[in-house]
């Protein structure tokens, strides 16, 4: 009894082939890497955050965000203006009949 394994049983390892690298495709869709300063307003920060889901989409699927993102920022104006603001000083001069 051997203990060598007889040849016809080994199989050679398939050698490893890299993948290749994908090509560059300048109509894929690519980060603008536009920074956003924070501006206060967290309404004003969500919407502006909203404009990184571009870097992910094709340039047919921008229109869509940035009139999601202009209509979320003219509400937050909107909000805006209407928040009471403070009251009236009290006026100096005595009422007059």
């Amino acid at each position: 009894m051997s203990d060598s394994v007889p040849e016809a049983e080994t199989e050679a390892a398939p050698e490893a082939v890299p993948e290749a690298e994908p090509a560059y495709d300048p109509a894929a869709p690519a980060p603008l890497n536009v920074d956003r300063a924070p501006s206060g307003n967290a309404d004003v920060d969500a919407q502006l955050g909203r404009l990184a889901d571009t870097d992910h989409l094709a340039t047919d699927g921008h229109v869509e965000v940035y009139e999601d993102v202009h209509r979320g920022l003219r509400d937050a104006l909107t909000a805006l203006d209407a928040r009471p603001g403070p009251p009236a000083p009290p006026s100096t001069y005595g009422t007059r009949s």
